[in-house]
């Protein structure tokens, strides 16, 4: 019998990491974003939408008050930018932003009266 318990225990441990490593690394295939979508995670965050028209009236009268913050990969990023813009890549899952939540925080810093785009 002790060596049916020590082949079930084997068993259970290579079934419960197959498992852990299955749900941790699956592809997460995010739900498309509606704009309506978009306008509600914005309000509930306390964020302002403006259209780039917008946006480029205000960067073009003072362009030293905007963090613009470039989300897509790095490799995107060096293929071209917004002047000025750093680089900050985030993927558009939820668990993504949890996961960084911290390194955005620390990357965006104290300022609070600067306005900060991103895109």
């Amino acid at each position: 019998m002790n060596g049916f318990r020590k082949t079930l225990m084997a068993f259970m441990a290579i079934a419960i990491t197959a498992a852990a490593l299955w749900f941790t690394n699956r592809s997460v295939t995010p739900k498309e974003a509606t704009g309506e979508d978009i306008r509600n995670e914005a309000k509930q965050g306390g964020y302002h939408i403006i259209d780039t028209q917008d946006l480029w009236k205000r960067y073009s009268n003072n362009s030293h008050s905007f963090l613009l913050v470039d989300a897509r990969q790095e490799w995107e990023y060096r293929t071209g930018h917004i002047k000025g813009a750093v680089n900050f890549p985030m993927e558009p899952t939820w668990w993504a932003r949890w996961r960084k939540a911290g390194d955005l925080k620390a990357f965006l810093g104290t300022d609070k009266d600067r306005t900060i785009v991103f895109y």
